[in-house]
């Protein structure tokens, strides 16, 4: 029988032999994946939070450290840091809708008379448009919503379904990033003692996992706030309308790389669109587009790339699997998480380093050998001339 093996075995190139153990193992962990890719879908309003909150964590523990430094007690800086960013959150988020207010009546009266504008060019323009032609086009679309009217009253009730979803989740995002900030060093303590003599390693890939996440994390941060002040910046300059709410757009979309971007100005160019006309709307896109390249060819490299190394090509990839697996969601943590395990990975499989041997100075049953005498010097003697012996 063990002959007749050994002569099978003969038979399989070993290139073929060693393709198939290699498949066998990809096969292994594919399906390993996608069971643990299965749990993290049932467990969407728990692993989204968690993850969510691991990225405000790493944003804001640099505060919860130097207040720690200074002499505050972990629980007194933890509410001191949280307090301080739900200030600046309702800040913001009360100015924005100061503006609003104040501005939206303006911008329903710009779109009117831009549609206007528009519908007067599409009748004398070159398209030459019949009233009716455009009054057919109308009534169509009305009755199409009013057919889809029964699809649209579930979608809203599905919608409201999940409103109170992101509600808890949101409940829940706060209350793990209060204890992250507060006890993350005994949490990680009480981590790594469940992997034995495999300590130093994990514990090695976790901080540099850590430092991978908040170097991606700031970084983020600060090129999302340059997005949204140069674009808020334009918009207040040309005069558009809620430039405050589509700048706050633009910095929250630049947290999903290079798609979110595309959203959020095709949202800014349709405000500009409608408030100012096409003109201001084709300025609005060549300045974005302009801005979008110095992201991509500055910021990004020098703030970001430094940390991560990743080609434009990988995070495209790496945006696709994350929205095809969990849609928007899977978008936005899709980088984060591909940058950690990129950094951890090898810190996990690296050997330790040997330890550092002693020079060998002998036994310590070695006889000690005793100092030689010091002849004391005639003081006579160096005072005729005579050399002294040792």
């Amino acid at each position: 029988m063990k002959q007749d093996q050994e002569r099978l075995w003969r038979l399989v190139p070993f290139t073929l032999a060693r393709m198939a153990a290699w498949s066998a193992c990809v096969i292994l962990i594919g399906f390993v994946a996608d069971y643990v890719f299965g749990i993290v879908a049932m467990l969407r309003l728990v692993a989204l939070p968690v993850a969510v909150a691991l990225l405000l964590t790493a944003l804001l523990f640099p505060l919860t450290r130097y207040l720690r430094s200074v002499g505050l007690r972990p629980i007194y800086a933890t509410w001191a840091t949280l307090l301080v960013a739900l200030a600046v959150l309702g800040g913001i988020g009360w100015f924005i809708g100061v503006r609003g207010n104040k501005e939206f009546p303006g911008l329903v009266r710009q779109v009117r008379q831009t549609a206007k504008t528009l519908e007067s060019w599409l009748y004398t323009g070159p398209l030459q448009l019949e009233p009716n032609q455009l009054s057919t086009w109308v009534d169509d679309l009305a009755n199409m919503v009013t057919e889809q009217q029964q699809q649209i009253t579930s979608t809203v009730l599905a919608g409201t379904v999940v409103v109170l979803e992101i509600l808890a989740s949101i409940v829940l995002l706060l209350f793990v990033t209060f204890f992250l900030l507060k006890d993350g060093d005994r949490i990680w303590a009480w981590f790594l003692r469940a992997f034995g003599g495999a300590v130093p390693r994990v514990d090695r890939a976790g901080r540099a996992a850590w430092v991978t996440l908040s170097h991606y994390v700031q970084g983020t941060v600060a090129v999302a706030a340059v997005h949204g002040v140069v674009i808020g910046v334009v918009l207040l300059v040309m005069g558009v309308p809620l430039w405050t709410a589509l700048a706050m757009l633009i910095f929250l979309a630049s947290f999903i790389p290079i798609v979110g971007i595309f959203f959020a100005g095709a949202v800014a160019t349709l405000v500009t669109l409608g408030a100012k006309g096409p003109v201001y709307a084709l300025v609005f896109v060549g300045i974005l587009l302009l801005e979008q390249q110095l992201e991509n060819h500055v910021l990004q490299p020098l703030i970001v790339g430094r940390v991560l190394h990743f080609h434009p090509l990988a995070i495209i990839l790496v945006l696709a699997v994350g929205g095809i697996l969990a849609g928007i969601a899977g978008a936005v943590v899709a980088v984060p998480i591909a940058a950690v395990l990129y950094r951890a990975t090898p810190e996990l499989f690296r050997d330790d380093p040997p330890p550092m041997v002693p020079p060998d100075l002998g036994s310590a049953t070695d006889p000690v050998p005793e100092p030689r005498a010091r002849a004391v010097p005639d003081q006579d003697a160096l005072d005729r001339g005579e050399p002294q012996r040792s």
